[in-house]
């Protein structure tokens, strides 16, 4: 864990070159300003094999595990956390199919969506039930053999664009017990779409409600079984901390960065302002959030990849990864001063898009309860 093999050190140096090359600075800023989500940025990655890394080679992935998936998810944020949650939320459905689908299921949607050809997403949250998963309004209701959906989704990743959803919907009691999971085609009768949010950061990546009105689907389109759809969501949301974990690295260390080479070259009173130990100080604190962040996320993905229990330690890494993200992109404009709050810098867009990381996937402070809970427990550290 603490030096890749020449494997991974090969994987880790072919994403970096790949998104150095396709994303230039200046496409990343024009996307920002705009909203514009690119799809081919995505279908160029997935092309690269980058989509479908943890996905078994016989459904068209890598093989891999989520410790490189991790690695790669870093180089990728490095250069666009927009494309790096792209990349992690088409991840999702592959998860979910891998562990729980049928073989119908799996041979229909993984090599499309490990290819990048097909995009995926993932639909858990609604206007009333955040934080609450388990209280859920959208319902499914079996009538033959397809089933009819009826709900609202917000905070949807790939809304409008995806080309399958993994949609979490209520088909029994309230609760967990009475939530189930479905494939939901894109193209769906039924299906439409909302408003599309105004955010603060990840500007380049769509985020938008979804609206099921008699959404019509097939029977084989559950996932699972009935009442597994709780189950689902939360063994996708465990993956889901550790890639968030790793994009948040690669936030971090471009943050880092770049506000390095920028004190190196800024001079005050004829001295780089990084030999200023207000400056030199606060970079070295912003490289020890950055690699203490790294080292939690993949134990988190070792244990993943070794059959351990991991949620815990995916909390942590989260917790962990997130919010020095968003400290060390504050301090990044801090050592810009004035020219880090402006848009004539990257630092800025840094800052805004680490903001989320903290709220995505759970917010920190539902982790914070995840992490108290294996400790009533008696679960100690990982």
């Amino acid at each position: 864990m603490f030096e890749p093999s020449e494997e991974q050190a090969a994987l880790i140096g072919a994403a970096r070159e790949f998104c150095r090359a396709t994303l230039p600075p200046g496409d990343l800023k024009e996307d920002d300003e705009r909203e514009r989500f690119r799809v081919d940025v995505i279908r160029a990655l997935g092309e690269q094999g980058l989509c479908g890394i943890p996905t078994p080679e016989a459904y068209g992935g890598l093989g891999l595990g989520y410790l490189e998936y991790a690695m790669v998810l870093e180089e990728i944020a490095a250069v666009s956390a927009s494309a790096a949650v792209s990349v992690a939320v088409t991840g999702l459905p592959q998860v979910i199919l891998v562990g729980y689908g049928t073989e119908a299921q799996k041979t229909r949607w993984l090599p499309g969506l490990a290819s990048g050809a097909l995009l995926g997403a993932f639909a858990l949250s609604e206007p009333e039930s955040g934080s609450d998963a388990a209280s859920l309004k959208t319902v499914a209701v079996r009538d033959g053999d397809r089933y009819r959906l009826t709900g609202t989704k917000f905070w949807i990743t790939h809304g409008g664009y995806a080309d399958v959803y993994v949609v979490m919907a209520r088909t029994g009691g309230p609760g967990p017990k009475g939530v189930s999971a479905f494939l939901l085609p894109g193209d769906a009768p039924g299906l439409s779409f909302g408003k599309k949010e105004e955010k603060m950061g990840l500007r380049a990546s769509p985020t938008v409600e979804i609206v099921l009105d008699d959404c019509t689907i097939p029977v084989d389109n559950l996932i699972g079984g009935e009442g597994m759809g709780f189950r689902v969501a939360m063994s996708a949301l465990d993956s889901g901390r550790i890639t968030i974990g790793a994009t948040s690295v690669g936030l971090s260390r471009a943050a880092l960065t770049y506000a390095t080479g920028y004190a190196t070259q800024r001079k005050q009173f004829e001295t780089p302002i990084i030999d200023f130990q207000g400056v030199g100080f606060l970079l070295a604190d912003m490289a020890c959030r950055t690699e203490a962040a790294r080292l939690l996320v993949h134990k988190a993905a070792w244990l993943r990849d070794n059959q351990r229990d991991y949620a815990q330690a995916a909390a942590m890494a989260k917790v962990v990864a997130t919010d020095a993200a968003m400290a060390v992109a504050t301090d990044a404009v801090q050592v810009l001063g004035g020219y880090g709050y402006t848009r004539e810098h990257p630092v800025e867009r840094y800052m805004r898009d680490a903001k989320v990381m903290q709220i995505v996937e759970g917010t920190n402070q539902i982790q914070r309860v995840v992490i108290a809970r294996h400790l009533k427990h008696g679960a100690g550290l990982p």
